[in-house]
């Protein structure tokens, strides 16, 4: 599992430079289309917005998006290689900011990236990897135009509260085999393959949270830092999304608890199961020790042996076997063992 992994909830039209999209706002409304060689004289143009979303793009698209923007050398390196851990950096008036995503591929967590690069009249994505399309946050946002009349901060607050949002399907799909593990580890021990499955269940949920946990300390710098792009009345909705990531951090500790103590439980179980067996098999090695003893003692052959002159001893013998392994088998029953 890794940043490479791919997987796309909706298909999205994707040119072979990785544009996904790339449009300009005014007051909230979409005005036109362009091309990234057009972003800058755009976004110099008062009261103008340029959103741009690539992905997985390659150098020489970075590259004409670092012109028109006067991005960080550094920045670009990093949203180039795709292996970043969640963070915020600022590079003069600028903001860079790196968050990670997650989708389900199959009985496994698929990760990828999302690179946000935010300055005075323009936004930049850059997605890598695993990622829902963003098509639906561009269309919640011109869907209402006096939200994104706010300008470059709204769009960056609607990107990374979707991104959390989109944790959430997991970890719901996640939670439901939990509880049906959780249900089954009472009634019988584990087998090898839902031990397997369990520990890749742990695994997974720990990198999901290594990736979630990062973005609490960047929605804190975004409500907290007086970071340029970042106007006192957007602070109070990256609390809301620092809220949302908090919530998730909660439920993916609560289910790597309830995985702990489920394989906890089948050991329990196992081990009383064992332990079961083994009282029953004591129980029976028990009764059966009795005839074999009284058989073994008249299988000697000793010439002078009292009872094989009694008339009555076969049926002595048989009948004191009998007796003494009813009295073994109702003792070890009352017991428990039987």
């Amino acid at each position: 599992m890794n940043v490479a992994s791919s997987g796309v909830a909706k298909t999205e039209p994707v040119t072979s430079d990785g544009v996904v999209a790339a449009g300009v706002y005014v007051e909230g409304r979409r005005v036109a289309d362009i091309a990234i060689d057009e972003a800058s004289s755009w976004r110099s143009k008062p009261d103008h917005v340029v959103w741009i979303g690539l992905r997985e793009p390659d150098m020489a698209v970075l590259s004409r998006v670092q012109r028109q923007f006067e991005l960080h050398d550094l920045a670009i390196e990093d949203a180039d290689h795709a292996h970043q851990r969640p963070k915020i950096e600022q590079y003069g008036d600028a903001l860079f900011i790196v968050a990670r995503t997650a989708q389900l591929d199959g009985n496994s967590i698929a990760f990828g990236e999302t690179h946000l690069f935010v300055g005075e009249g323009y936004i930049v994505s850059v997605r890598h990897g695993a990622s829902t399309s963003y098509k639906a946050v561009r269309e919640r946002c011109e869907s209402c135009p006096r939200a994104l009349a706010r300008g470059e901060d709204y769009i960056l607050y609607a990107i990374l509260d979707f991104i959390v949002d989109n944790y959430s399907p997991v970890i719901e799909t996640i939670q439901e085999e939990v509880e049906a593990m959780e249900e089954q580890v009472l009634a019988s021990a584990m087998t090898r393959a839902q031990i397997e499955r369990l520990y890749m269940l742990r695994r997974d949920l720990l990198r999901l949270r290594n990736a979630v946990g990062p973005l609490v300390e960047v929605c804190r710098r975004l409500e907290h830092d007086n970071l340029p792009m970042v106007r006192p009345a957007m602070r109070p909705l990256f609390r809301d999304v620092t809220d949302h990531v908090r919530t998730v951090q909660e439920r993916i500790d609560s289910l790597r608890e309830v995985l702990a103590f489920a394989f906890e439980a089948s050991l329990l179980v196992g081990q009383a199961q064992e332990t079961a067996v083994s009282k029953k098999l004591a129980s029976w090695l028990a009764i059966i020790a009795v005839p074999t003893a009284i058989a073994g003692i008249y299988g000697m052959n000793f010439k002078h042996m009292p009872e094989l002159e009694w008339e009555y001893g076969y049926f002595g013998v048989i009948g004191t076997i009998l007796l003494v392994c009813a009295g073994l088998f109702w003792r070890f029953r009352r017991a428990g063992w039987l």
